[in-house]
C-alpha cells in the first residue's frame, strides 16, 4: 500500500515537474522587469527591502529611495546605512523624503516639494545601467496626492536601462501602474494587530 502511495505521489511530482520545465523554458527574455506591491495589508514594503537585500547579497548595485516615512526612525534605514553593512555602500545609494508622513505635515506644498526634491535623485539612478534594482517606497502616495507627475515618472520608469529591476511599494496603486508592471501582488489585510489597539512596534512596524 506504502509502495502505491509513493508511486502515485512520485508520477503526480513528474506531471508537475514538466509543467514547471515547460515554463522555464517558454520565459526566454532577458530584462529588468517593473514590481508593483500594493494593497491595504502589511508587508508591501517588507518585501522590496527583502528583495533589495537579496540583490545586495548577489553583489549587485542597489538605489533606496523612501518616500513618506522621512522623519522616522527606520530600523531597516539604520542597518543598511549606519551598522555593519556599511561596507556595502559603494553598492547602494539610499535617498530619504525629509517630511515624513502627509498627514503629520498637514501641508500640501512642503510635502510636494520634498516629494520633488527626493524625485530628483531617482531620475538618476533610472538612467544608471549599474545599478540593478531601484526601490521606490511609497511612491504611490506621491502619485495619488498628485504631489509627482505621473507622466514623468512613467517616462523615467519605462525609458531606464533594459536590465534595471524597479520595485514600487504602496497603497492604491493606480491602473496605470498595473497597466505599467511585469509583476504586481496586492496585500490584502486580513486582521491587524492595531485595530485591536495593540500598539506600533519597533522592529516590526518601522
Amino acid at each position: 500500500m506504502t509502495t502505491d502511495k509513493n508511486q502515485r505521489h512520485k508520477e503526480r511530482m513528474q506531471q508537475r515537474k514538466e509543467i514547471v520545465d515547460a515554463n522555464i523554458a517558454r520565459a526566454d527574455q532577458e530584462r529588468g522587469v517593473l514590481i508593483v506591491l500594493t494593497g491595504d495589508g502589511k508587508g508591501k514594503s517588507s518585501s522590496g527591502f527583502g528583495t533589495a537585500l537579496r540583490c545586495l547579497g548577489h553583489g549587485y548595485k542597489v538605489a533606496i529611495v523612501q518616500f513618506i516615512k522621512g522623519t522616522w526612525e527606520c530600523g531597516e534605514k539604520n542597518f543598511l546605512t549606519e551598522s555593519i553593512f556599511r561596507d556595502a555602500s559603494p553598492r547602494l545609494e539610499y535617498y530619504v523624503m525629509g517630511t515624513g508622513f502627509t498627514w503629520e505635515t498637514q501641508n500640501a506644498e512642503l510635502d510636494r516639494q520634498a516629494a520633488e526634491k527626493v524625485w530628483a535623485e531617482c531620475e538618476h539612478v533610472l538612467r544608471d545601467p549599474d545599478i540593478h534594482l531601484v526601490l521606490l517606497d511609497e511612491l504611490t502616495y506621491m502619485l495619488n496626492y498628485k504631489y509627482l507627475d505621473k507622466e514623468k515618472i512613467l517616462t523615467a520608469i519605462l525609458n531606464r536601462p533594459i536590465n534595471q529591476n524597479v520595485i514600487i511599494t504602496g497603497r492604491g496603486a493606480k491602473q496605470y501602474l498595473i497597466d505599467a508592471a511585469d509583476t504586481v501582488s496586492e496585500i490584502k489585510s486580513i486582521k491587524h494587530a492595531f485595530d485591536s489597539g495593540v500598539k506600533a512596534q519597533k522592529g516590526i512596524e518601522w
